[in-house]
């Protein structure tokens, strides 16, 4: 593993015009030959987009696979890039919220999709006046690959922290306005979790509501990352701050709004999403549908 550990190191400090050769060649793999979750990439399409014709959706589809391709090679530079060249390459708009926030005396939950490249915004840490920047990750089953992203989300002063341990960690915490918290807020619930479901994209999707309990119990400042893919290697994210329609977010009210949010940001750029993940596999587990209250 050491002797892998060295060869992706190595190929992280290469520079990115030379990593986007490889990239290249990944898409012609992926998109002639190998045809990776080609099934599931057009089903999702097709359900997500039906007013879209056979060739746009081919067109959405071809342009994923290079947008997926150039995310493989960047989560590989994100292993040795620097701080300055993360910072010119992704661009962080409206920075204000991060001040005000702290003049609130209140602590921050960021909610971003899986729109790329999500894994490049860990550089914020650098740049907030919050002095704990908490990347929110999942558990993976090899602990090899675990530890590596864990120390790419520990990068620029992170702290990362396991999604299972999270949300206590936020209620033990003080809420100061001294902290910010990143979560990927489209994830799949496992199964044995999934209750909550709410129209999403055309579909009865799951949603994974555990910043949700936060709003309801905690005065936090909740942003939405819109992640925007400017040109091949530079990258914008532009920050939203949700605001609850009364005095304080009621149940759902936070994810229902994030995931209209990432709605909007999808239909404006629907090739740069991770169609290729199964985030729909569980809809007939869905106990509780936002659809059926209306």
């Amino acid at each position: 593993m050491n002797f892998l550990i060295k060869i992706l190191y190595f190929i992280s400090k290469l520079p990115l015009k030379v990593l986007y050769i490889f990239s290249d060649v990944i898409f012609f793999l992926n998109y002639y030959l190998v045809g990776y979750r080609k099934k599931v990439i057009t089903q999702n399409l097709r359900n997500s987009f039906p007013e879209k014709s056979e060739e746009e959706i081919t067109g959405i589809r071809k342009k994923f696979y290079l947008n997926f391709s150039d995310y493989l090679v960047e989560t590989i530079k994100s292993f040795s890039i620097s701080e300055t060249e993360s910072r010119v390459r992704m661009q962080h708009i409206n920075q204000e919220l991060f001040h005000e926030a702290k003049a609130e005396g209140k602590n921050i939950i960021l909610l971003a999709g899986h729109v790329f490249n999500w894994e490049w915004i860990n550089a914020l840490a650098t740049i907030i006046p919050q002095k704990h920047c908490h990347p929110v990750y999942r558990k993976v089953n090899s602990d090899f690959w675990e530890n590596q992203m864990k120390k790419v989300r520990n990068k620029f002063g992170n702290e990362a922290l396991e999604a299972n341990e999270v949300i206590m960690n936020i209620f033990r915490s003080k809420n100061d306005g001294e902290s910010a918290y990143m979560f990927v807020a489209d994830q799949t619930p496992h199964v044995a979790h999934v209750n909550y479901g709410l129209e999403f994209l055309n579909q009865r999707t799951p949603a994974f509501i555990g910043y949700d309990k936060l709003a309801t119990r905690m005065d936090l400042v909740f942003i939405y990352c819109e992640m925007k893919k400017v040109k091949r290697g530079y990258y914008q994210v532009n920050y939203h701050r949700i605001y609850p329609e009364g005095e304080k977010f009621t149940e759902h009210e936070v994810v229902n709004k994030f995931h209209k949010l990432l709605e909007n940001t999808l239909h404006k750029s629907p090739d740069n999403y991770l169609w290729s993940h199964r985030k729909w596999k569980y809809q007939s587990s869905i106990k509780t549908f936002d659809g059926d209250k209306k």
